[in-house]
């Protein structure tokens, strides 16, 4: 007999996942009946908090779903802060829990796990979650599932399967993947768009993160509007060191003066939200006047309209307008307005953010093509301003949208995983990394070679400095770190001290030969 858990660990390999991460719990048993009889690999995280950020890391170095495997009540609770980052930067994953059997739902009888409405909760968070009653549904809400990662704006979804649901026959039961794709753009719309960038004099394109897999025609547009390319931090390793990049955050004046200076603006997958272009809340950014949205999602294009707005993926509708503007303009002065705009930029996050930017293009320098995942650290917060990576989707951070500290490592290990032939390297401090911190030893046990980059400064330096830039006396903000490489030594993590990042570049290519995790720790003044 076929049980619904072992159908599921089916259904999930048809639709081509290849890993799961979770902590089994005696509310998940049955959902492992198959696993481990199947292609599908179980990486077993330290807390359902990791789990949930690993698929999240997972999902954005591969393109394609993480999915996480959690218990009801508290290992679901745990999961929902890394669901919230998800839904901030738009990242499938798929949560599968248990929960109680169904006829004790919603009665407050006192069961194991119990919570007044799970699926109720879950639905505030996720872009839909659903109950599993009956085998035969089973099909048709994961084809449902992976239907909004391929088609629409992406997102969290949660599935919760009862105690009593899980062990019954489940004969039969195929996915029907209904092949389902992206909006594609209205023709009329798009030359319509095609036009007004024709037009113009003084061409910008601003490009997001939904925009980081489409790097080919945005080239091919770019080139031949001759226009800058201004990138949020989801969209930074697009078109590494081209003429025309501007790899800049909008909450910069000088970057905010060159979409001022410009007379079209095309934003393509790019919410416009505050943690990118008003960073500082000083409320200085201004929308452009004459602008063309490309949007996969109707909501978004509704927050902020647009001259033209254009539903559809990113690359299919990059790749239409290149197509209706078929040759080069005549120069539009697009390199040297991308050239004194990063000169700007440059200066204006002053010393200090230079310093630390260096410090993350060393790890650039010396693992070329490293995928970078961040934390909300100091040097990540300042490349978040100005930082040219080489790698499409080889920055990404929590540093920005739902901003959930801790999230580093666990996105880090996850990632590894999902892209083995290439170099990561987590980038966090000392109180994010403590949060997570026990998520190293997943790396060894799933034998993903993560380097461990730890900036310590002792404390909670972004937030000490906000408080006294307001005049608050600095409180709760120096919590004691431990020593991390002793730390890495009882795990049986290889790890190196430094005094400053002097001498960072030998440490990374040590770290890189041996193949396995190993931690960096910077102590910075």
């Amino acid at each position: 007999m076929t049980t619904v858990g072992e159908a599921l660990i089916s259904l999930l390999e048809t639709h081509g996942v290849d890993t799961v991460f979770g902590i089994p719990g005696v509310h998940t048993v049955e959902l492992y009946r198959g696993l481990a009889g199947s292609r599908i690999r179980h990486v077993t995280p330290r807390h359902e908090q990791g789990a949930g950020f690993m698929a999240d890391g997972y999902a954005r170095a591969s393109g394609k779903p993480g999915v996480a495997f959690v218990i009801t009540g508290p290992g679901l609770t745990n999961t929902i802060t890394a669901m919230g980052q998800a839904r901030a930067d738009s990242v499938p994953m798929l949560v599968i829990s248990g929960v109680n059997a169904t006829a004790t739902l919603g009665r407050g009888l006192g069961y194991l796990h119990e919570l007044p409405d799970q699926r109720g909760m879950m639905a505030k968070v996720a872009a839909f979650s659903e109950r599993v009653t009956d085998p035969a549904q089973l099909p048709e809400v994961l084809n449902r599932a992976f239907d909004l990662f391929r088609s629409a704006r992406p997102g969290p979804v949660h599935i919760e399967i009862p105690l009593d649901v899980m062990g019954l026959p489940a004969e039969g039961l195929k996915a029907s993947p209904s092949g389902a794709r992206p909006r594609t753009a209205d023709p009329a719309t798009l030359q319509k768009a095609a036009g007004l960038l024709a037009d113009a004099k003084h061409p910008l394109m601003i490009v997001g993160g939904g925009a980081r897999h489409a790097e080919a025609p945005l080239r091919q547009l770019a080139e031949r509007l001759d226009a800058p390319i201004v990138q949020t931090a989801n969209a930074r390793g697009l078109m590494h060191g081209h003429v025309l990049t501007v790899p800049a955050s909008p909450s910069l004046k000088a970057v905010r003066a060159l979409i001022a200076d410009s007379d079209v603006v095309l934003a393509a997958g790019t919410e416009f939200g505050p943690t990118d272009y008003d960073m500082y809340g000083d409320g200085g950014f201004v929308m452009p006047t004459r602008l063309v949205r490309i949007d996969i999602d109707a909501g978004q294009l509704q927050r902020h309209p647009a001259t033209v707005a254009i539903e559809a993926d990113c690359g299919n509708a990059l790749e239409a307008l290149a197509a209706a503007i078929d040759r080069p303009r005549a120069p539009a002065g697009g390199a040297e307005r991308a050239a004194a705009a990063r000169l700007a930029a440059f200066a204006e996050i002053g010393p200090a953010m230079q310093a630390q930017v260096a410090a993350v293009a060393t790890i650039r320098t010396s693992l070329p093509g490293a995928i970078i995942v961040g934390d909300s650290t100091q040097p990540v917060y300042a490349a978040n301003l100005y930082y040219d990576h080489d790698r499409p989707a080889g920055w990404f951070n929590a540093a920005t949208g739902f901003g959930a500290l801790g999230y580093g490592p666990p996105a880090a290990i996850g990632a590894a995983l999902a892209v083995p032939d290439a170099p990561v390297v987590c980038l966090t401090g000392d109180g994010g990394f403590q949060f997570t911190l026990p998520e190293i030893a997943a790396a060894l046990d799933a034998d993903a070679p993560v380097i461990f980059v730890v900036w310590n400064n002792r404390g909670y330096r972004e937030i000490e400095t906000s408080m006294r830039d307001v005049g608050v006396e600095p409180v709760g903000v120096s919590p004691a770190p431990p020593d991390f490489c002793k730390l890495a030594d009882a795990y049986g993590i290889g790890s190196q001290k430094l005094e400053g990042p002097a001498e960072l570049a030998q440490a990374l290519g040590k770290a890189r030969a041996t193949k396995k995790p190993f931690l960096i720790e910077i102590s910075v003044e």
